[in-house]
């Protein structure tokens, strides 16, 4: 189309969190030369504001033309978001019900958010770090965490490394390594940047693939030579190698001229991952995350968006990166709650992976050792292909699981004072750990519950300690001799008496903190370590605890689930879930898959090396469904156990969920709100035939955080399609709500309170 020939008008999504498109006028020195995806500035309201140009607007009448105002500029002369992302957000925004700008700008790094001219900085060279004479972590400062972490990283890659290495690595390790410079115990030069065998192909592969291994690459290669969508589910035990199949395909892809991106739960835990992709294709590979500086992020981005990296490697937000010529996806650890982002734009990386697959033409690998029950059903019906893999590399074993039925090794004894619990670890548990420990092995002990003690209760009265501002119990931590809120950090001192009736108040309930101190306790000579959100509290000193636990510095490590997170420790030898039954009594459809989810990920740490590995798991419910499976690794029965009965109760996969969240300061209001989108809902519902239900409203089961009073409804429905009335009928309220009261509507919510 000519420039006379371009129509004088555009649609355009601005970037403000508002539902619906509009129309503005094109300048004739914009006239065909504007691309989906490109960012305009706009003038809205009293202001000018980042907008996103999408498509050529009809005539509107002459009463609306003669209103419409006209696009300032454009922000740069092509598009920062590629044609299938931009395809791909508005799918997701019509998806999930959000406004379509705001979705565009999640879809950006923040530098590209804000209505300013687009800055390129691309340096010449690279700065590499050499680590100067035979230094010891142990010299710097305990407070050092960072320094620490990055020396040690540093020895452990061969004593020089290039700064970008390292900050993928440990993010902002940039400022770290100055910081060593002027200690003396490095030195950093600068070079012109220059190929590196490991930017190609050329970089040390695995020396032999498994039968099984070998069968999944070839099978899933020939899929990605097809060039066109192919859903896979690579179902493979833990220690079966996925991550070797991961990077081969993705060497088969840049052989064929084409990008990958790979989707992990949580970069700051699974490091391993990340190394080995960096390490097999070095400067080839992007990560993306919202730990690194937004100039990182930026160059990352704007190298995807040229081509000049072809791999992206990230947590859920890189669904949305530029990566040219996109051949296949991989999503690890598909199964992993984290792919769901709880706030503002709430969708599913995996379930938006298939769709941007899909779009693309492109080879989809979702990898698990526990699939979630949607991808099993998506392949149950065919709708994905699967291979799997069901051994372990080299043929080691999988770790024995045994049962510790707490109501028979852990009873209370009849003298025994009502303020005092139980120990944690049962004599079967301390056995093991001390046969363990006495080989010079490892133990890993998770339990996911921080904290000393979980709650506080009066004897007499029996009122539990609560946070004023949210529906929880207060947890006692220790250490700091606080009791903690762990959903709004309310902070409180320990009361001698209970505040209502002045009785003494019993201490129940476990966390890792007080696991910490009994296994301490138990065994002094063992270095034990701690690893959860308390005594981790940046992305450097996580580094510098799994770097101490690698190299065997530490004999018992004791954590949540971030101990789960596709650790690869040889050392350890013992796992053992300290209480199976946390999650279970949750008021989660999801809480048996979760549970199962959970115990099969952190029991496959054990027996990763040499030395077979073993599995204890501590219940007070033995015949539990998720329990009893884990013992004999029975994912199948599980699988077809829960399927059955999310069948019968129509559940997803059987059914489609929205979740309609209300939280207010006002009671009252809150409350008034809630039942008026109820009548609105039911309203609109179709005929009972098709099979809609409206489930509340009602208070949700955590009923305030925050100060803010919460209620919530459940759309359940065949089908997204059936629940499009319903939903309209909410968003069209929306403006006319009061302003003390927040709606938000969650498509396909990952958790039910």
């Amino acid at each position: 189309m000519s420039i006379l020939e371009a129509s004088p008008y555009a649609q355009v999504a601005v970037g403000r969190p508002l539902r619906g498109e509009f129309t503005y006028l094109v300048p004739a020195s914009l006239r065909g030369k504007l691309k989906p995806g490109q960012r305009v500035k706009v003038p809205f309201g009293r202001a000018t504001t980042l907008a996103f140009y999408l498509s050529d607007a009809p005539p509107p009448s002459a009463e609306v033309a003669a209103k419409l105002k006209p696009i300032d500029c454009a922000l740069e002369p092509e598009p920062v978001l590629t044609p299938d992302v931009v395809e791909l957000v508005r799918f997701a925004a019509r998806h999930y019900r959000y406004p379509l700008g705001e979705a565009l700008k999640a879809a950006l790094p923040p530098q590209l958010t804000r209505p300013d001219e687009e800055k390129e900085a691309k340096p010449d060279v690279e700065w590499w770090a050499h680590v100067l004479g035979l230094p010891s972590p142990d010299e710097l400062p305990k407070s050092a965490h960072a320094q620490r972490a990055t020396l040690q990283y540093l020895l452990a890659v061969g004593r020089t490394a290039t700064m970008e290495e390292v900050a993928i690595a440990i993010p902002g390790a940039r400022e770290t390594l100055k910081k060593l410079a002027e200690r003396d115990l490095i030195r950093l030069e600068a070079r012109p940047r220059v190929k590196r065998a490991a930017d190609g192909l050329g970089a040390e592969r695995h020396a032999v693939l498994t039968e099984e291994q070998d069968v999944a690459v070839k099978t899933l290669s020939a899929e990605l030579e097809r060039g066109q969508f192919a859903p896979w589910l690579l179902y493979g035990v833990t220690g079966s190698g996925k991550t070797e199949v991961y990077l081969q395909l993705v060497e088969r892809a840049l052989e064929l001229k084409k990008g990958a991106l790979i989707l992990v739960p949580e970069i700051a835990l699974t490091p391993q991952l990340v190394g080995r992709f960096h390490s097999r294709f070095g400067a080839k590979v992007a990560v993306l995350h919202s730990a690194l500086k937004d100039s990182e992020r930026y160059r990352n981005f704007q190298s995807l968006r040229r081509g000049e990296q072809r791999i992206a490697v990230g947590v859920r937000s890189a669904i949305f990166a530029p990566v040219k010529d996109l051949g296949i996806i991989v999503v690890d650890e598909e199964h992993d709650p984290s792919f769901k982002q709880e706030e503002k734009l709430r969708y599913h990386a995996r379930d938006l992976a298939v769709v941007r697959a899909q779009k693309a033409n492109a080879l989809v690998v979702l990898g698990s050792a526990t699939p979630s029950l949607e991808t099993l059903e998506n392949t149950n019906r065919g709708r994905y292909k699967s291979v799997q893999l069901t051994r372990r590399v080299d043929d080691r074993p999988m770790p024995s699981v045994g049962l510790v039925d707490l109501r028979i090794e852990r009873p209370r004894k009849r003298d025994e004072p009502r303020t005092s619990e139980p120990p944690i670890l049962s004599a079967p548990l301390r056995e093991a750990m001390e046969d363990v420990l006495s080989r010079g092995q490892q133990v890993i002990l998770f339990l996911n519950r921080r904290g000393y003690d979980t709650f506080m209760v009066c004897e007499v009265c029996g009122q539990n300690l609560k946070c004023k501002d949210c529906d929880v119990c207060l947890t006692h931590h220790h250490g700091s001799r606080r009791l903690l809120c762990h959903y709004c950090n309310r902070q409180e001192f320990v009361p001698d008496r209970c505040p209502q009736c002045t009785g003494p108040l019993i201490r129940l309930g476990m966390g890792t903190e007080k696991v910490e101190a009994e296994v301490a306790e138990a065994f002094p000579a063992a270095r034990v370590g701690r690893l959860d959100r308390d005594a981790v509290t940046s992305t450097e000193t996580l580094t510098e605890l799994l770097a101490s636990f690698a190299r065997r510095e530490l004999d018992v490590l004791v954590g949540t689930q971030m101990v789960a997170k596709g650790h690869d420790f040889p050392g350890v030898t013992l796992v053992c879930v300290v209480m199976a039954d946390t999650a279970l009594a949750l008021p989660d459809f999801r809480a048996a898959e979760r549970t199962f989810h959970l115990l099969t990920q952190v029991g496959g740490r054990a027996g990763r090396g040499v030395d077979p590995g073993r599995v204890l798991v501590q219940t007070y419910n033995p015949e539990a469904e998720p329990v009893a499976r884990v013992l004999h690794h029975d994912f199948e029965g599980f699988s077809r156990e829960e399927l059955r009965r999310r069948r019968l109760l129509a559940w997803p996969p059987y059914s489609r969920l929205a979740a309609v969240r209300i939280e207010g300061a006002h009671p009252e209001d809150t409350a008034r709100v809630a039942r008026a989108l109820g009548k609105a809902v039911a309203d609109h519902l179709p005929p009972a035939t098709h099979g809609v239900r409206l489930l509340g409203p009602a208070p949700a089961p955590i009923s305030k955080i925050k100060g803010k009073t919460r209620w919530q409804l459940l759309l359940k429905a065949p089908t997204h399609a059936a629940m499009e009335k319903p939903l309209s009928a909410i968003e069209a309220m929306l403006p006319d709500l009061p302003s003390s009261v927040r709606v938000t509507l969650d498509v396909d919510p990952g958790a039910m309170l």
